[in-house]
């Protein structure tokens, strides 16, 4: 069966398919759910992507293992798949591992000025180093709800918490982010608006 990236089946149809021997479906779904489980894990272990790609890749071939007892209609395949990526994501800062801000990589859209790209180099690095400095767990809701997208029921569920605790983590990180950027305001170009 041809299936389209962009089409209208559902992940959870194609990993069904997947696990009934389709490997078209597969294709469709590592298109559709790696650069998603890459940026979501880029931005929890503060922009080093030789880790994120190996979080993206274990996260992804747990989908591929999972696919055989998939119970359609019970989660979606990215709530599971963000769940996984936080998981292992959590594991590897516990471990301790540290990321300089260094290793995150310059823009590569040569659009903009090199002015407008430095000022955005510095605003990404100043809140990559924020978020790195937040609780584990209030930068998962932040990462979550502001630069995933994800809605407050969605995170809850991803994190295994009550939709109470997700608000009141991404208020305490939104404020923690504030505190910490606060006296930078001016350097990052906010000083004006």
């Amino acid at each position: 069966m041809a299936f389209d990236a962009s089409g209208d089946i559902p992940n959870e149809a194609l990993l069904v398919a997947f696990s009934n021997g389709d490997g078209e479906a597969a294709r469709v779904l590592a298109l559709r759910l790696t650069p998603i489980a890459l940026g979501y894990a880029l931005r929890m272990l503060g922009g080093d992507r030789a880790e994120a790609e190996d979080v993206a890749q274990e996260a992804m071939l747990r989908l591929w293992r999972q696919s055989r007892s998939w119970r359609q209609g019970e989660a979606k395949v990215t709530t599971w798949l963000y769940r996984v990526v936080s998981n292992l994501c959590t594991d590897r800062l516990r471990r301790g591992r540290t990321v300089g801000i260094d290793q995150i990589p310059d823009p590569v859209d040569g659009a903009p000025s090199m002015e407008t790209r430095l000022m955005q180099l510095a605003r990404k690095r100043a809140l990559s180093s924020a978020l790195a400095n937040l609780p584990t767990r209030q930068r998962q809701a932040v990462v979550l709800r502001h630069l995933e997208g994800l809605s407050n029921p969605e995170i809850a569920e991803i994190m295994g918490i009550g939709v109470d605790a997700v608000e009141s983590l991404t208020a305490r990180g939104k404020r923690g982010l504030a505190t910490q950027l606060a006296a930078r305001r001016d350097e990052l170009g906010y000083g004006d608006d």
